[in-house]
């Protein structure tokens, strides 16, 4: 790393990981579905290692936009694309572990219930564009 992370930067790069699964969860809604998504994400951050495993599994959750979940991506996919620029001018060696790690959350909860949506599908995708990353 070459700067220390601020804690307003290390809450933005919580945020927006929760963030990013909390709009894949949202693209098909169920109560019961997004308790076994979230499950399944937490699950996929706990297996990271590194400086991303410290800021996605210690401290208290993030809190995630209020409001509508229509209204989520306009806090959300920002939130990542900021994510991206702090690491890459901060820790650029965790850019490539960070997108991995949002992205395999966001895909284990897709996949939790019922196999990966169409809906679910979508929002991925706009969310590993987000993340600047590609395939």
């Amino acid at each position: 790393m070459t700067q220390p992370l601020t804690e307003e930067e290390r809450a933005t790069l919580k945020r927006a990981a929760f963030g990013a699964v909390f709009l894949v969860s949202s693209a098909e809604p169920g109560a019961y579905s997004m308790i076994k998504e979230s499950l399944a994400a937490s699950n996929a951050f706990a297996g990271t290692t590194g400086l991303v495993r410290e800021l996605l599994t210690t401290g208290a959750l993030p809190r995630l936009p209020g409001g509508s979940p229509a209204e989520a991506p306009a806090v959300v996919l920002p939130a990542l694309r900021r994510s991206v620029e702090i690491l890459r001018a901060k820790a650029p060696g965790e850019v490539a572990s960070y997108r991995s790690a949002v992205l395999r959350a966001a895909e284990e909860a897709a996949r939790a219930h019922d196999g990966i949506s169409p809906s679910e599908a979508a929002m991925m995708a706009t969310v590993r564009e987000a993340l600047g990353a590609s395939g």
